[in-house]
């Protein structure tokens, strides 16, 4: 740290580390300055010798050194190096009596001296002259692991190490141990598993006792881990909840072998700590206003079982009363050992709980801050809520106990839960903690009222919630139980519980402890008043007699004397020294020795202020010793100064807690006085003012080890965690500004007079307010604000630090930072926000009534009223009176009786120019109102109009603007809107409209989620509807326009309905699908088509899934109209006239069997008039038919029976069906219109094509960004699509070939994707279609309709192409550039919808429509079939020569798995192999121009076989070819021939037919029928 000082680097070195040691406390004794090379940087003393550690890690021993053997005198005046040691770079050094010993930087411990007791922990020698490492093993892993060590202490005949993993091993002689054992000496260290799963801070040995200051439990977090070993860290009890009562299993042993028998439990227990883990740090902040009484965690009243050890005679030391016999009952004894003395008892007492009877002792129960203080409404609750669970687990508990062993660490733990869960006074003697773990397991936690301390966690501050723990020999009482009894394990030391401990120190038989508020508690041996105070018992901690101000903040312990190290009224710290005055006669004897001088109390050594400054002292034997430090540049003097004032400062706050607010809480009438609000308000401040104090005691232990240890100010927690600092700050200040605000130092003033008097000269005393005569009232605020005052001083004393530092340096540039953050941060909170608070005080006071009480909360700041006529409302009437108050959260416009709030988000101001109306304006916008103000003058205008900026830009949270932003994000409720009445609407506005995303929430459960636009539901939205009649949801999703539901979007209903299409003012209109009710309910049904206004209307299929029926037809309000057809399962077709929703009219009914009507209906498959009744077999009645199709028909008219001659007549008669049918260019007109009005055309055709790609652009854009937002909706080759469709095919001019394939690709990638207009058109008429013939649609009878409907979408498609690339060739129009060569695909000449748009449609309608062409040719091809089948059993040479193929082209050899074989009689299914497998393939296409390719194929292949076998040029004539595609036909052996003839032919284009394609598609037909017709012989 020093070299980047700036002088003095270079004899540095010479100003730091010094070393003093001296004896005894006269005004004679001078202390000498032990002389090294380098500063010393830790020392430790012994009984007669003294160990020190210099810069560098070397170590250095002087004194009496018996052990050194070829020392020609054992007693050593100079330091003497440990040169086996300089290799090892050391971190620590201890002295024992004897002994020594050191850690090393890697964890490694070295000792030598003294080892007679094991206490080297090294077997065999009784001396050990130089150091030697001793190896702390974990023998419980595997393999056994080095215990890495930080640090060791040593007494007579023990030492203690502390792991790197906070827990302390042990090795030497006595009970001091801790240890399981009680065979010494220990030589091996071994860990004291009574402290395991215990945070371990500091070790500290005394000549034949132990200390140990340990990190509190943290409080139990939810879910609770369940009871653990404290040896083995697995469950003792596993526990199943079941609904009233509990499975408990206790299958847990201990692999550590710490089983104790009854006996070594007795034992053990009496020798356990007291059962509690305070988590109350120090200045007992209270966390509670005592409205009932209340129960404390404080230990007083929660005494554990704790006894006498077993080996010591069995009667009970007078001591404090917090000891508690034990019970004999509550000692595990075998048998049935139940844990509780008499469960009738356990009973009683809850029930006496219950009754309130435990409020005798909350008049003793101090406060505590940061515990959990549970009123006792609450423990009754839940004690009551516990009680049958408890009785439950009490009788499943009792064969538990006596088996068990439990680590005593682990009966801690859950006591400690216990008393802070449930602060039950006094239940601890009579209860099992386990039993009241359960009790205490509370459904709804118990919260703390306040928030707790920094988070543990935080590394770089030390914790304030300590326990000291202690062990061994206790005959002075060194142990501060109250009692003169030895402990063989570890014992919580009760009385020093929440006293914030930081550091422990051990004499021979005395012991120190070091508060965060600079107080030092002793206890044990008096005899020489090395305790510093003349109170008695002194086996209890006692606190140390000092003056005032003094703050001591080091301690150091020797045979018979303590050194203390303080901060007093001078800038340099102080040495204190109690105990005995040593002689410097070197004859004196030991008698003499003891009846020496000694001090009552400490006596300030007068040398002390010739040293220097002091940053460590230590003591031992009867010496003392003490480093210091010259002040370098100012720098030491700065370091010293900032923890000063730290540890001064957090005494101060302790101080407020205890003398201010501790007696004030105990105050019954205290919340009474107060009333409801200010009593939370007070408590808040507590908690606030708790969390301040517990930081600042937190930095202040920090700043003194940074003293005694580090000098880095990289170290310092105010540098690098100034966050922490100043939120802290600033919520502290809030919560005074709150309480201020509320008049609640004003309602303090009563209990304060109550609890200390008229003057309350406490209040007075502790605000050192210099004003005189000021009410009591301003005094508290002056007090509770007094803490923003030390803001300051971090910033001076920080900037003192930085001028130590060259300008340049990073470390200046650091503290100079942090200095102007504290400063600024303190300036805000003095001159702002108390003002403001005081200003808002002031207000309420000069205008006290209805309204302002009403508007009076506590975080409501005042920043400026109008009550002067400096702003007044335009327009506004003669006598009416207008009063605006602008508070930090709303703008409030008060008239006569009523006033109104405007909240600040949702506000926005602009100022009006003065130019033309000479007036001073400010127009303000709220989401419901807009106003003028007018203002007295430019100044007031500018006033109001900076003020409310400021204000709305800090409701809002921005910073660094000049004005707050006009879109922002915010809440608001609506309160005369009338469609959003009442409603809450959160998400962004603009000025003054919600606009963007957002939410709104209406009082009756609706709500909508989705975008806005200039106040109005615009875009995509996400609407519900609770409806209570159902007990469920109408549930909207698609897109909204000016605030009504328009475009589309899918609603659910709540009777289950669902509707997937368009909207238009907030009804169904144009295409869309409803589907009714589940498949299993009563009346399932799919309507499909166009809706006008919320009714069916136009062209539509309803498919009635119940009675099997699906219509296809027009419609007209909800109901049938016009021409339709009805096909049903049981294969009726109709197809006819409907009105009001039945079939009447003309029409025409064949059923399965062909048999037809033709003629008049009334009803639903009612005949009512004339008609022509036709039988399968062609005869036909003519006349009047009346009935149900299908019941008996009544009917008088002419048989008719065509002869076979007549034929003339038979084709009068044979009927083409779809006359009465809807024509297919009058289907689904909605679908297409939709998509031309998405391209920006009212009508097909009627629109710009720039504009449509500017829509296509749009929508393309809109989705991406939705991809976005939500990228599991989009695969990834869907993304790709997106992307490629951003590029629009350009051309000038007629489409070239090239052109026409750029076109091509971009429509198959168009069609690919619902995002694209044209995808969307696609993928509805695939819906629309599948919904048509698919199910009860599948009927032979509706293939016409169903391949007319296909060539109607390709030229409606088509119509929608050529709009988008006009310069495309109308239908059956060519290309501009001839072809280049001849190849059949290139579509020159061909039409440009089978081309086009046949490849994108006709794969995705392919099932249904092949599965019409099946049905249609099922006769024909199970007739094509059975011949196939017949004719291929035989092999391939008969067939060849039954089908008459000339000899010549029949194969003489094939290649079979690439071997050529002779063709042999019997040979089978190789012949034309090739040929056939090509023509297999036109089952797996789909178009009728890639069904030709491959027919074209097979001729080739059957051309390329036969040239092979002539080897010479070959035209094919027809005779020839004929038989021999006959046979690839039949070997082809394709199911459905005939439909795949039939589609070819529907749908082929007829510019083919009469080429090459046109001549091989007529010879696979003829194949076709002359399989049917084959006479096989």
């Amino acid at each position: 740290m020093e070299k980047q000082i700036r002088c003095g680097e270079e004899d540095g070195s010479g100003e730091r580390g010094l070393l003093h040691t001296w004896r005894g406390y006269s005004y004679s004794t001078t202390p000498e300055r032990v002389l090294l090379s380098r500063p010393v940087l830790q020392a430790a003393l012994g009984a007669r010798h003294g160990v020190l550690l210099v810069e560098g890690g070397h170590v250095y021993s002087f004194g009496d050194l018996p052990w050194k053997q070829n020392q020609t005198s054992s007693v050593v005046t100079e330091p003497v190096l440990e040169a086996v040691l300089s290799e090892q770079r050391v971190v620590f050094v201890t002295a024992g009596s004897a002994h020594s010993g050191v850690v090393t930087e890697d964890g490694g411990v070295h000792m030598w001296g003294e080892n007679a007791h094991g206490q080297c922990g090294l077997s065999g020698l009784s001396v050990i002259p130089n150091p030697t490492p001793v190896g702390v093993l974990n023998s419980v892993a595997t393999p056994p692991q080095t215990v890495p060590i930080l640090e060791v202490a040593c007494g007579d005949q023990h030492t203690l190490a502390l792991s790197a993993k906070h827990e302390v091993w042990a090795w030497g002689s006595g009970c001091q141990l801790g240890l399981n054992t009680s065979t010494f000496p220990v030589w091996k260290p071994q860990k004291v598993e009574h402290l395991a799963g215990r945070h371990v801070l500091q070790v500290a040995c005394g000549a034949a006792h132990s200390l140990v200051l340990v990190r509190c439990l943290p409080p139990p977090q939810e879910p609770r881990k369940q009871d653990k070993c404290g040896q083995c860290h697995q469950l003792l009890y596993t526990m199943t909840d079941k609904e009233d009562h509990v499975i408990i299993s206790d299958g847990h042993h201990c692999p550590l072998g710490v089983e104790l028998d009854s006996g070594e439990a007795k034992s053990a227990l009496e020798g356990s700590p007291d059962q509690r883990s305070p988590t109350e740090p120090g200045p007992s902040m209270p966390a509670q206003i005592p409205k009932s009484p209340t129960y404390s965690t404080n230990p007083e009243f929660a005494p554990p079982p704790e006894s006498i050890p077993a080996s010591e005679p069995q009667n009970q030391v007078p001591a404090s009363k917090t000891n508690t016999p034990e019970p004999d009952s509550c000692r595990a004894t075998g048998g049935k050992s139940s844990p509780y003395p008499d469960e009738q008892a356990v009973k009683a007492y809850l029930k006496r709980l219950s009754d309130h009877a435990l409020a005798e002792h909350t008049t003793k129960t101090p406060s505590t801050l940061h515990s959990a203080q549970v009123s006792l409404k609450h423990n009754v609750q839940q004690a009551l809520k516990g009680r049958e669970r408890v009785e439950e687990r009490l009788r499943q508990e009792e064969p538990i106990q006596g088996k068990k062993s439990s680590s005593l660490g682990d009966i801690r733990e859950e006591e400690a839960e216990l008393s802070r869960r449930l602060s039950l006074p006094g239940l601890l003697s009579q209860v099992s903690p386990r039993l009241l773990r359960r009790t205490s397991r509370p459904r709804a936690r118990a919260i703390p009222l306040t928030p707790g301390g920094i988070p543990e966690a935080d590394a770089h501050l030390p914790s304030l919630q300590t326990e000291v723990w202690s062990w061994g020999r206790g005959q002075e009482g060194q142990l501060g139980h109250g009692d003169l009894l030895s402990r063989p394990q570890p014992v919580y030391v009760k009385s020093l519980n929440g006293k914030e401990v930081l550091r422990v120190a051990a004499g021979a038989h005395h012991s120190l402890a070091l508060t965060a508020q600079s107080q030092v508690f002793s206890w044990g041996c008096n005899t020489s008043g090395q305790l510093g105070h003349m109170e008695s018992p002194t086996t209890l901690p006692h606190i140390t007699k000092l003056s005032d101000g003094i703050r001591v903040w080091d301690i150091g312990a020797g045979q018979q004397h303590t050194l203390l190290l303080a901060d007093g009224d001078c800038i340099q710290p102080i040495l204190y020294y109690s105990g005995q005055q040593v002689k410097e006669v070197m004859e004196q004897t030991e008698e003499e020795e003891q009846t020496g001088e000694y001090t009552q109390q400490p006596v300030l050594l007068p040398f002390c202020m010739n040293l220097g400054y002091v940053s460590s002292v230590c003591a031992g034997g009867r010496t003392c010793a003490a480093l210091t430090d010259c002040n370098v540049m100012g720098f030491i003097a700065s370091l010293h100064e900032l923890a000063a004032a730290e540890r001064k400062y957090y005494c101060k706050l302790s101080n407020i807690n205890s003398l201010l607010l501790q007696p004030l809480l105990k105050l019954d009438s205290l919340s009474s006085a107060l009333g409801q609000s200010s009593a939370g308000l007070l408590q808040n401040l507590i908690g606030r003012l708790g969390r301040l104090s517990q930081l600042t005691g937190q930095n202040s232990a920090s700043l003194t080890s940074f003293l005694r240890r580090s000098r880095d100010i990289r170290g310092l927690v105010i540098l690098e965690d100034a966050h922490l600092f100043l939120g802290t700050y600033s919520e502290y200040c809030s919560a005074v500004g709150d309480l201020l605000v509320m008049g609640g130092f004003q309602a303090l003033v009563k209990p304060c007079h109550d609890v200390f008097g008229k003057g309350a000269e406490v209040v007075q005393k502790l605000s050192k307010c210099s004003e005189e005569g000021l009410p009591l009232s301003d005094i508290l605020a002056h007090l509770f604000y007094l803490p923003i005052k030390h803001l300051h001083e971090y910033g001076r004393l920080l900037l003192k630090l930085a001028t130590c530092y060259e300008v340049s340096s990073v470390d200046y540039q650091k503290l100079q930072d942090a200095c102007s953050k504290y400063e600024s941060m303190a300036l805000h909170l003095k001159r702002r926000r108390r003002k403001e608070a005081e200003y808002t005080l002031h207000f309420w006071k000069s205008f006290p009534g209805k309204m302002t009480d009403s508007l009076r909360k506590p975080s409501r700041r005042l920043i400026c009223e109008s009550s002067n006529k400096a702003l007044t409302l335009q327009n506004a009437g003669r006598f009416s009176v207008n009063w605006f108050i602008l508070f930090n959260d709303a703008l409030v416009h008060a008239q006569f009786s009523t006033h109104h709030v405007f909240p600040l988000a949702t506000l926005w101001v602009e100022p009006i120019s003065e130019e033309n109306t000479g007036l001073y304006g400010l127009k303000v916008t709220s989401p419901e109102e807009s106003f003028t103000l007018l203002a007295s003058s430019p100044a007031e205008k500018a006033k109001w109009l900076r003020s409310i900026n400021q204000a709305v830009e800090q409701a809002l949270r921005v910073t660094q603007r000049a004005d707050p932003p006009i879109s922002r994000t915010a809440s608001y409720t609506f309160y005369k809107d009338s469609r959003l009445k009442e409603a809450t609407y959160e998400g962004r506005w603009v000025s003054g409209k919600p606009h963007g995303r957002g939410v709104v929430k209406w009082p009756d459960g609706r709500m909508y989620t989705g975008t806005f636009k200039n106040g109005l539901e615009d875009g995509f939205g996400d609407y519900v509807v609770p409806n209570k009649n159902l007990n469920s949801c109408d549930h909207y999703q698609g897109q909204w326009k000016d605030g009504k539901i328009y475009g589309f979007g899918t609603f659910r209903y709540a009777s289950g309905e669902i509707y997937e299409g368009s909207f238009q003012d907030n009804m169904r209109h144009g295409h869309g699908m409803l589907r009714s009710g589940k498949l299993n309910s009563t009346s399932p049904s799919v309507f499909i088509g166009q809706w006008q206004y919320d009714k069916k209307s136009g062209y539509g299929v309803f498919d009635d899934i119940t009675r099997g029926e699906k219509y296809m037809g027009m419609w007209l309000d909800d109901q049938r109209q016009g021409n339709g057809v009805v096909v049903t399962q049981f294969g009726l077709y109709y197809e006819g006239a409907f009105n009001n929703n039945k079939m009447m009219g003309t029409g025409v009914l064949l059923s399965e069997d062909d048999t037809t009507f033709e003629g008049d209906f009334s009803e639903d498959w009612t005949l009512n008039g004339k008609g022509v009744l036709t039988m399968p077999n062609g005869d036909y009645i003519e006349g009047s038919f009346s009935g149900v199709w299908g019941t008996g028909l009544k009917m008088s008219g002419s048989y008719y029976k065509p002869s076979l001659y007549d034929s003339d007549k038979e084709k009068a008669h044979a009927l083409k069906l779809g006359r009465l049918a809807v024509h297919s260019e009058e289907k689904w007109k909605a679908v297409f219109l939709e998509c031309w009005n998405r391209l920006g055309c009212d009508s097909p055709g009627q629109g710009q094509t720039t504009t449509a790609w500017d829509n296509i652009a749009v929508a393309l854009t809109a989705n991406r960004r939705q991809q976005r937002d939500s990228p599991e909706l989009l695969s990834r080759s869907h993304h790709k699509t997106l992307e490629s469709l951003e590029f629009i095919p350009q051309h000038v001019g007629p489409v070239t070939l090239e052109v026409y394939h750029t076109i091509r690709r971009y429509l198959v990638k168009a069609c690919d994707t619902p995002l694209h207009p044209l995808g969307r058109l696609v993928e509805t008429l695939v819906s629309v279609y599948r919904m048509t013939y698919v199910g009860v649609g599948a009927n032979r009878r509706l293939l016409p309709q169903a391949v007319n409907e296909i060539k109607s979408y390709l030229s409606c498609i088509f119509q929608l192409v050529r709009f988008l690339f006009p310069d495309l060739p109308e239908e059956g129009g060519s290309l501009a550039d001839p072809p280049k060569e001849k190849g059949s695909s290139d579509p020159h000449s061909l039409g440009w919808t089978s081309a086009l748009l046949l490849p994108v449609l006709l794969p995705r309608l392919y099932p249904p429509l092949f599965t019409l062409y099946a049905l249609e040719n099922e006769k024909e091809d199970d007739v094509y079939w059975e011949c196939v089948l017949r004719l291929n059993k035989q092999p391939d040479l008969a067939l060849l020569a039954f089908l008459g193929v000339q000899q010549k082209f029949w194969p003489v050899t094939v290649t079979v798995h690439g071997e050529k074989q002779q063709v042999l009689s019997s040979t089978k299914d190789a012949c034309f192999a090739s040929a056939v497998e090509a023509l297999q393939q036109i089952s797996t296409t789909f178009t009728p121009s890639d069904k030709l390719q491959v027919i074209q194929l097979t001729f080739e292949e059957i051309t390329q076989e036969v040239l092979a076998l002539l080897k010479q040029d070959f035209l094919w004539s027809m005779d020839d070819l004929f038989p021999v595609f006959l046979f690839v036909v039949l070997r082809a052996r394709i199911r459905n021939l005939g439909s795949e003839v039939s589609l070819i032919e529907d749908l082929m284009d007829p510019c083919v037919q009469h080429g090459e394609h046109g001549i091989m598609f007529t010879t696979l037909k003829a194949c076709y029928y002359q399989i049917q017709h084959e006479k096989i012989t």
